[in-house]
């Protein structure tokens, strides 16, 4: 078993009154807990962990793998549950990058136990706040981005020696996110002919040089409004609380802060992300982080960036819903594109890209959704 040795959970003792864990949906528009064997697997296990049955199960939430979280509650105490079905999710990368933040010093869920074997695992919860849903009913931006901003810059910081220990964010697998691109929406889920976008291909290996051009540090990888938490400093720790970071990697600069600031699934005006990017800009250089010399140098990074990770999101997106039969990404479909067509047309060597999007991707998929707009 890599890096998953079991630690003690807190008030970890055996109980007199064992009754049956309730299965709960976590609200009225939920689906009531699977009653799959897997479920009942992590029942038993949470059972073993926690010593005792006297618990309650919510789902917590889903993501774009085939990891399931749920909520497990005693009392006034929670934690959160994952299930990662052996064979499809490797917990290792979980655990070991867990453990670095923690050593960095922001806050991630720090993990309890961990039974690699079956894919189960428990971790402290971070509560239930999500930045997006924050923002979406009119949160303070600038408090809620500040901090991420903060918390990013000491990562980079703090985590240099850490990065040298992750996966390489490396040609290939650049080129393997791009692809997905042209395979999963383009041709996929437009229907488009291939043949008439192979002057695009250029475009592509540009975006994989620039990002390869750019400093090394640690990169979270999914870094935005859906796996960040408002923390509030006391029960779920400070602010940002930040999720989802089992892909991290070794990798440019301004992935993690394009992630942020040019969210898949909110938007922002121009003028307002500058104001953020230079704030990034000022305290990362504070800090030792290696940004470039001056803020338009770090600014054509962030966009050349931000095109490579916009398209390998649209990617995924489509074959989300092709593949898995998820459509709930969909409908962030027309956001991330409209990034890509506005940054092609501030940047020369992008305007093939920003062409093509609008003589055949985006009547292609007006012609399926009529309702798509690129913002």
């Amino acid at each position: 078993m890599i890096g998953c040795r079991s630690t003690a959970v807190p008030d970890r003792r055996t109980h007199n009154s064992f009754g049956v864990c309730k299965r709960v949906p976590s609200s009225p528009t939920d689906a009531l807990v699977p009653t799959d064997a897997r479920l009942a697997k992590l029942e038993t296990w949470l059972a073993n962990v926690l010593g005792t049955r006297d618990f309650e199960l919510r789902p917590a939430s889903a993501d774009a793998s085939f990891r399931r979280y749920f909520r497990v509650s005693r009392g006034d105490r929670s934690w959160i549950a994952m299930d990662a079905p052996p064979g499809k999710e490797d917990l290792a990368p979980y655990v070991r990058v867990a453990r670095m933040l923690e050593e960095i010093g922001v806050n991630a869920p720090r993990v309890l136990e961990c039974d690699e074997a079956q894919g189960f695992l428990l971790n402290t919860d971070l509560g239930s706040r999500t930045y997006l849903a924050e923002l979406e009913e009119g949160g303070d931006a600038d408090r809620l981005y500040g901090d991420a901003i903060a918390a990013l810059v000491r990562i980079q910081a703090g985590g240099a020696k850490h990065a040298a220990l992750l996966p390489p964010y490396d040609a290939p697998l650049l080129r393997r996110e791009i692809a997905l691109f042209p395979e999963w929406f383009c041709e996929r889920h437009l229907g488009l002919d291939p043949e008439r976008a192979l002057h695009v291909e250029s475009v592509y290996e540009a975006l994989v040089v620039e990002a390869l051009r750019q400093p090394r540090v640690f990169v979270h990888r999914d870094y935005h409004s859906r796996n960040l938490m408002v923390g509030d400093g006391e029960r779920f720790g400070a602010n940002p609380g930040i999720l989802d970071f089992q892909d991290a990697v070794n990798g440019p600069l301004t992935y993690d802060l394009v992630s942020l600031l040019r969210d898949c699934y909110i938007a922002w005006p121009r003028e307002r992300v500058e104001g953020w990017v230079l704030d990034f800009f000022r305290s990362a250089r504070d800090a030792g982080v290696p940004v470039p010399e001056s803020e338009q140098a770090l600014w054509r990074s962030f966009d050349l960036m931000g095109v490579q990770r916009h398209l390998k999101a649209i990617g995924i997106f489509a074959r989300l819903w092709h593949r898995d039969g998820k459509p709930g990404y969909l409908k962030d479909i027309p956001r991330t594109l409209g990034y890509v067509k506005a940054v092609s047309a501030r940047y020369p060597e992008l305007a093939p890209l920003g062409e093509w999007i609008a003589a055949d991707v985006e009547p292609a998929l007006a012609r399926i959704d009529p309702q798509a707009r690129l913002e």
